[in-house]
């Protein structure tokens, strides 16, 4: 099958990678000249686990290929994708003028009696299928001849991505589920042999409306972002009342109903999507003036969840001006470069705002976060030369080289045995062995 995909950031260049591993000949378009020159000779503009030897081999092979020609990028495919940034308005909005100016572009280039599916494959508002279809009509409009139209030329669906930055190749090759909103029976089976085979292990396609199917990428991410909320609320709970987070999250982690997953307490979400999804789905609740009290807590917590250490470092430290303190992770989660509403930018704000310098590392995301912070901060070339002469080390992101550091090292390195860890890296009888003063998220302080 030959397919165009419309954007090549993260979710745009995953979906025609991983369309193209199956044997599907895929163009992928975007206006960045740079960028599509960039990928078009070899170099993936990403970090995502297990995508560059993908993007190699099906590029080598023919079947991955970069324009930035829509009407040249789209000419034989059957299937369009839109994979194109929604950033958020002041009102909290989706910002829909990257999807539906592509839409307007589309309606002058189909052509009647040459059937495509095009498919929104970014997080939308509810609405955004029917929006998409009107803006291609009334784009066609102005360039048929009179008394002709598209007909049945198109129909427009909604295929919500469920991908997770650093496992996002697995999780687009073998799907829980793949959720596709068409009324068309034309597009759906175009749709499901597109997919047959991502799932032939049984994991289901589950047809629906269009609303239901833009809803549903919403409504999953904001209870996600929702069930880490609550565990950061317990976290804070434990702290006031003496209770160890860790055997509470064990405790209820094991009972089925609610699952072990997205219950580890820490210094909030980030990344592209849980904050931005979740502050759509508020504003399309107050634009049917629905109040949607969970999510407003969920957004007001997490807030403030991200300068969690913050206080802790200033009731030991009292005054932190002229202090150093090292900083181990940059990106909002690990195995991404992404710092997209990352909670370390918060603390280093915090910190540099209060008089303090800082140090830091990160094995992926110190490019990104020195095009936005520039010189505020000192970046290292290792985990361990972010060390010297840091009165503290202070831990945002759970990258596996943290996990397991050489404490004989950092001990040697830092001017004080101070460590305070965003997520709960280190077990505290270690910590207290060790004879660290050692703060973390929903457990005890290890004082010495």
């Amino acid at each position: 099958m030959k397919i165009a995909v419309v954007g090549t950031g993260y979710v745009g260049l995953v979906t025609g990678t991983c369309f193209a591993e199956t044997g599907n000949t895929v163009t992928c378009v975007d206006i960045d000249e740079r960028k599509v020159n960039k990928l078009a000779n070899g170099e993936i503009t990403i970090y995502e686990p297990g995508l560059e030897k993908l993007f190699l081999r099906n590029q080598k092979e023919g079947r991955l290929k970069f324009t930035t020609n829509l009407a040249e990028g789209i000419k034989d495919a059957a299937i369009i994708f839109l994979a194109l940034p929604t950033p958020p308005g002041e009102d909290g909005s989706a910002d829909l003028k990257y999807i539906l100016g592509v839409a307007n572009d589309l309606g002058k280039i189909i052509k009647p009696g040459d059937y495509k599916v095009i498919v929104d494959k970014s997080t939308v508002p509810v609405g955004t299928v029917d929006k998409v279809k009107n803006a291609i009509i009334e784009a066609s409009k102005k360039v048929l001849p009179t008394g002709e139209d598209l007909g049945g030329a198109f129909d427009v669906v909604s295929n919500p991505e469920f991908l997770r930055e650093g496992v996002a190749v697995d999780d687009f090759m073998k799907p829980d589920r793949v959720v596709i909103g068409a009324s068309s029976e034309r597009a759906k089976k175009v749709m499901g042999d597109l997919y047959a085979p991502f799932v032939r292990q049984g994991n289901p396609i589950i047809y629906m409306d269009e609303k239901s199917a833009e809803l549903t990428k919403y409504a999953a991410n904001s209870f996600l972002a929702t069930k880490i909320t609550f565990m950061n609320e317990v976290a804070k709970l434990c702290e006031l009342l003496g209770a160890d987070v860790d055997m509470v999250r064990r405790g209820i982690g094991s009972d089925e109903r609610i699952g072990k997953r997205f219950l580890f307490p820490g210094i909030g979400y980030g990344g592209s999507c849980f904050p931005k999804d979740v502050q759509a789905l508020v504003k399309s609740s107050n634009d049917v003036a629905y109040d949607f009290k969970i999510l407003n807590a969920v957004m007001e917590v997490n807030e403030k969840q991200k300068l969690h250490l913050i206080p802790k470092i200033k009731e030991y430290f009292g005054d932190i001006k002229g202090k150093h303190f090292a900083l181990w992770g940059l990106a909002f989660k690990p195995n991404t470069d992404d710092i997209r509403e990352a909670p370390a930018l918060y603390i280093i704000d915090a910190l540099v705002a209060e008089g303090a310098t800082i140090s830091a590392f990160d094995p992926e995301a110190m490019k990104n976060v020195k095009e936005v912070v520039g010189d505020k901060i000192n970046y290292a070339d290792g985990q361990y030369d972010a060390l010297k002469e840091a009165d503290a080390l202070i831990i945002a992101t759970e990258w596996s080289e943290f996990r397991t550091p050489e404490f004989e090292k950092i001990i040697s390195l830092l001017k004080n045995k101070v460590i305070f860890d965003g997520r709960n890296l280190f077990d505290l009888n270690q910590m207290s062995d060790m004879g660290f003063h050692y703060v973390s998220v929903g457990r005890k302080t290890i004082t010495q």
